[in-house]
């Protein structure tokens, strides 16, 4: 018995910081949405300062690093006891229920006058079905079917539609465009189409089986994966031939043309969106690995609720959003009002603080709650 192995019945910590961050850093989008005075895409450098388009990029590692540990997580849960059929039983009921919170109590958090429209709880919950098929399959399968989506998917990007019949185009919507589509008699605003994503959870299940492994080697693995990840991006980037639709282009200034550098597609993700977010979040899983301080502590509680803390940070940032309304002027593309208004992004930066801070003491119960219970509800939360 290899006793420098990770157990297989303990939880990864280093997953649940990297998860926890990208929770806090996915609180500063959606304060954004709902405060942020500009009305105007924050990664239009044409309109964006740098601070705006960074706040805006950073956020590019929340959907992604969250699509890929939740195919990690699903691995893990074998390694935790369960059977092929309990986790593809499992995978399948969860995805059900996500896509039903998407289409409901998520929808609602939002705002129901904003229509429908299919987002990241949607997209994890197809996927999280596909994989509950794609289980059955050997890893190394697994493994292949996600890296072949993430890295071929992009050249479908100049697909037509014009000339496909009502049925096809809906479906294609779905599979890779981010556009509105007519599903059961209404209009469908497609925000995450659902190809790369698959693949993405795909990758990540098989990339679970790194946690199975002994600590310094995985480490390494994590390093060089990192690493070649970020190097694979500049190479694909700087020749603007393939890996993403919009080109980088010269800005003026050093600085500002990095930013159209790493000005990347996130709907679809393209394949530079993954290598740039995907790759930096294996070197912080290398980095953190046996790191522990009150701030991990703090990441951690949110790391380990995730969803708990999705639907409740949407419900408190628009509830504060109202609650404000009342005293100040907020964008009325998020709420109805006169004319748009809103705050500043410092401003933003402090209710965003706030957000979070006070997200952490129900959070904090509720992981407790979970450690404590064993009811069978808890895992679908």
């Amino acid at each position: 018995m290899n006793l420098l192995a990770e157990s297989p019945k303990k939880r990864i910590d280093s997953i649940d910081i990297l998860r926890g961050i990208v929770m806090c850093l996915m609180a500063i989008d959606h304060t954004r949405d709902f405060f942020y005075a500009g009305r105007f895409d924050p990664t239009d450098l044409t309109r964006a300062s740098t601070v705006l388009f960074l706040t805006r990029f950073i956020t590019h590692y929340c959907a992604a690093s969250f699509v890929f540990l939740a195919g990690t997580g699903a691995f893990l849960s074998l390694n935790r006891g369960k059977t092929k059929t309990q986790a593809s039983q499992f995978l399948l009921s969860r995805g059900l229920w996500l896509v039903i919170l998407e289409l409901t109590i998520v929808r609602a958090g939002w705002g129901w006058s904003l229509g429908v429209f299919l987002q990241v709880i949607w997209v994890i919950g197809i996927s999280m079905m596909i994989l509950g098929l794609l289980v059955y399959l050997p890893l190394p399968v697994v493994g292949a079917v996600g890296l072949i989506l993430i890295f071929g998917h992009d050249a479908f990007d100049n697909v037509s539609m014009a000339a496909m019949p009502a049925g096809e185009r809906t479906l294609w919507t779905i599979l890779h465009v981010q556009s509105m589509a007519h599903l059961l008699g209404t209009d469908v605003f497609i925000m995450y189409p659902l190809i790369p994503w698959v693949g993405v959870m795909a990758a990540g299940y098989a990339f679970g089986k790194l946690f199975t492994i002994n600590v310094n080697k995985r480490k390494r693995i994590l390093i060089i994966l990192g690493t070649c990840s970020i190097l694979l991006f500049v190479l694909i980037r700087y020749f603007n031939i393939y890996g993403d639709r919009a080109m980088w282009t010269w800005q003026g200034n050093i600085h500002r043309t990095i930013l159209s550098f790493i000005n990347v597609s996130k709907y679809p993700p393209s394949l530079d969106y993954l290598l740039i977010t995907l790759g930096p979040g294996m070197l912080f899983l290398a980095f953190i690995e046996g790191k522990s301080n009150k701030l991990t502590d703090i990441l951690i509680v949110f790391g380990r609720v995730p969803l708990f803390y999705y639907i409740l940070h949407l419900y408190l940032i628009h509830f504060t959003a109202i609650v404000l309304g009342h005293i100040i002027k907020l964008p009325n593309s998020v709420l109805p009002g006169p004319a748009p208004g809103g705050l500043s992004l410092p401003w933003v930066y402090v209710v965003w603080f706030c957000i979070v801070t006070v997200l952490y003491f129900p959070c904090r119960w509720f992981m407790n709650y979970k450690r404590t219970h064993k009811q069978w509800w808890l895992s679908y939360l």
